[in-house]
């Protein structure tokens, strides 16, 4: 069984920094893709970052130049640094992975049960 494991969110002035992480656990054979998606109260599940396992990484438009994506392949953990927080990145945080829990599994996505981030202004 697969668990993605959050931590890191709280409440924060504008301006401010947070940072997340996610841990993958469980049986694990290989992960492909990890990364963070966020939801709005309303608002449709949005991309913030991933990061494959060579590294490359991919960001929504809206957090380019403010965020980091961060990746440990050796502790199956993902992380996010988020700087110059704005009132609108106020969201639940999804750890997402794509990965193959057995050698025998295709791969698939999982989440996290997310974390909340609010930005006060």
């Amino acid at each position: 069984q697969v668990q993605l494991m959050e931590s890191g969110g709280g409440l924060v002035q504008a301006g401010g920094s947070l940072r997340l992480s996610c841990a993958a656990s469980g049986s694990i054979f290989s992960i492909n893709v990890m990364g963070w998606y966020r939801q709005a109260p309303g608002e449709q599940r949005e991309l913030v970052a991933t990061i494959t396992s060579g590294g490359r990484m991919n960001y929504g438009d809206s957090v380019k130049g403010r965020f980091i994506i961060s990746r440990d392949n050796a502790k199956s953990t993902v992380s996010l640094q988020m700087n110059s927080l704005k009132p609108e990145d106020a969201a639940v945080y999804y750890c997402f992975a794509n990965l193959r829990p057995r050698i025998t599994n295709p791969s698939s996505d999982f989440w996290g049960r997310g974390t909340q981030v609010t930005v006060s202004s």
